[in-house]
């Protein structure tokens, strides 16, 4: 079994660009679509590794990357922003939230395999 990746994004086209990207690279992909199901999904399936989207429904990607970050059993998982927010100060601000990495849409495919290949060693 390889290492599961959440990916946790509302956007249908995003999704599929990159679950295929990720099991093209022998990863286990987990998907949720919205923050609340996301952070149900980390508590239950313990993943090595969460790809959020920060603009989410039901509970925005902030508050699901605070929530995760502050349950003992799951802060150990390294989180990578994957989001449209790119405007000045929101890499800071995602960080401050408690991601360990930051990628801006659209996604550059690999920065986006050598983020997860370096948190994932």
């Amino acid at each position: 079994m390889g290492r599961r990746i959440l990916v946790i994004e509302d956007n249908r086209d995003n999704m599929m660009l990159i679950t295929d990207i990720l099991q093209s690279l022998d990863y286990d992909v987990l998907m949720a679509t919205d923050g609340k199901r996301g952070v149900e999904m980390a508590n239950s399936a313990r993943p090595d590794l969460i790809l959020m989207d920060l603009a989410l429904p039901f509970m925005d990607g902030w508050a699901a990357t605070r929530e995760i970050k502050a349950t003992p059993e799951l802060r150990h998982i390294p989180i990578i922003a994957v989001t449209a927010h790119a405007m000045l100060g929101d890499r800071e601000r995602a960080l401050a939230a408690g991601c360990d990495e930051y990628i801006a849409k659209p996604i550059n495919m690999e920065e986006l395999k050598t983020k997860i290949a370096r948190l994932l060693t």
